[in-house]
């Protein structure tokens, strides 16, 4: 059966790594961007964003890699359009569909000039009842055609994390497709089993099943974070108390699991804290409970005052703060909602110095910090000079903390170990290491 060529609407932090990872694997693709500069990087080899890997990808695949600013364009060419868009929050909590529906009417009018059969594929997070809703309307109104009929539409959103974008798209744990009939959901199954193997798991269902679905897993993976965060709490407070000892206990039960069962700091990014709340905001929209994604994410608020409380016993007020870490996890330059951002915000509010670095987000962090905050160029140079020092992601560039950095300390150098990345390490006299999540020695 002969490949089916690809059109990506956006080009951002998911859509251009989607669109290398599809044509290095032999896809022809085509990508469409409003913004020109993304347009041009991709025509002329180059990542229009950060991401690992992007940039071999994109090398691999340029032969059959292009883009456009014209929706029309790429549609008459392609054979299934892939809209991977925002879809920015409400002041309800519910996700806002404005630029997946402007996509889709730009692709239905492209479509009334098309004889053969095009499948449209949401893969931006929707709510529940979209795709059967305002999203299908708009396709049939725009086109003139029945979704499931004249043109096939599916559901199919990643679960990816950034700075590890491409490798979660090539080794998934299982490929999400909700579709409107049986032959698009068999299509765009057989694009993926392509890029990621024919073993690959694929769980196809009706479009409101799948949107429910994407919703349901990344509440309940921030569930086991906000679990695990629990314990370190709880764990911290007895002597003795470690709370990787438990959480690796309790992980080993099938029931349970290890991943993401790791007491450290808050979960954040551009995902994670708003699902929980579109949940609990779609559940009380139908009349039904939601506790427990509003219990997760107060409990996700209280890791910043947890760790405020313990800055406040160790350093007198206006102490110099060094945090090490500003974006969300390793490998990114994402700030939102991360753990470094909201501590750095309430340091600051209580009229703490503080200062910062981090391997890709330092920039990023100080635009919106404006100003109010130091930088160091590592961790090294930051350990030197402050205060105390708060580890905040889990980095390579943290592990490597060398006890030279703090011999010509004068003061020993309090350490908010949140991720225990020196646990069983010596760094010297000079350090005073607080592993969050442990009690004291019993």
């Amino acid at each position: 059966m002969k490949r089916p060529s690809l059109s990506v609407i956006g080009l951002g932090k998911l859509g251009s790594p989607f669109a290398a990872v599809m044509a290095a694997k032999g896809f022809r693709v085509i990508g469409v961007d409003k913004n020109p500069r993304f347009v041009q990087a991709i025509d002329k080899g180059r990542p229009p964003v950060e991401e690992p890997f992007l940039q071999a990808f994109i090398k691999r695949g340029r032969a059959r890699l292009s883009a456009t600013r014209r929706t029309e364009e790429a549609v008459l060419a392609s054979d299934v359009t892939f809209i991977i868009v925002p879809t920015p929050s409400g002041s309800d909590g519910l996700f806002s569909n404005k630029f997946v529906l402007e996509a889709v009417k730009e692709i239905g009018a492209a479509l009334r000039k098309k004889k053969e059969r095009h499948v449209i594929v949401v893969t931006s997070t929707v709510m529940p009842g979209s795709s059967d809703g305002v999203i299908r309307a708009a396709i049939e109104k725009a086109s003139g055609l029945k979704v499931g009929q004249g043109v096939g539409y599916c559901y199919n959103p990643e679960f990816i994390a950034l700075g590890n974008v491409i490798e979660n798209m090539l080794f998934p744990d299982f490929i999400l497709i909700g579709e409107s009939d049986a032959r698009s959901g068999k299509l765009v199954s057989s694009i993926y089993k392509k890029v990621c193997g024919k073993d690959v798991a694929v769980e196809r269902m009706a479009l409101v099943n799948a949107e429910v679905t994407k919703l349901a897993i990344n509440t309940f993976v921030t569930n086991k974070i906000s679990y695990a965060n629990m314990l370190a709490d709880i764990c911290e407070r007895l002597p003795g108390g470690d709370v990787d000892v438990v959480s690796r206990a309790v992980g080993a039960d099938t029931r349970v699991g290890r991943k993401y069962l790791k007491g450290a700091t808050g979960f954040g990014g551009p995902c994670f804290p708003r699902d929980n709340i579109a949940l609990a905001s779609l559940a009380h929209r139908l009349g039904a409970r939601a506790d427990l994604p509003l219990a997760t994410d107060r409990i996700n608020a209280w890791q910043t005052e947890r760790l405020m409380r313990k800055l406040r016993k160790a350093v007198p007020k206006g102490a110099l703060i060094g945090l090490a870490g500003m974006a969300y996890k390793p490998d990114t330059s994402v700030i939102e909602k991360s753990a470094g951002m909201d501590l750095a915000q309430r340091l600051l509010k209580e009229r703490f110095s503080v200062r910062i670095t981090d391997p890709l987000a330092t920039k990023e962090a100080r635009k919106v910090l404006k100003g109010r905050v130091g930088i160091a160029e590592d961790i090294q140079a930051l350990a030197r000079h402050v205060d105390a020092l708060v580890v905040l992601v889990p980095s390579a560039a943290f592990k490597k903390l060398n006890p030279r950095a703090l011999s010509a300390r004068t003061q020993p150098l309090v350490i908010l170990d949140c991720w225990r990345l020196y646990a069983g390490k010596n760094l010297g006299k000079k350090a005073r290491v607080i592993s969050v999540g442990c009690g004291p020695a019993a």
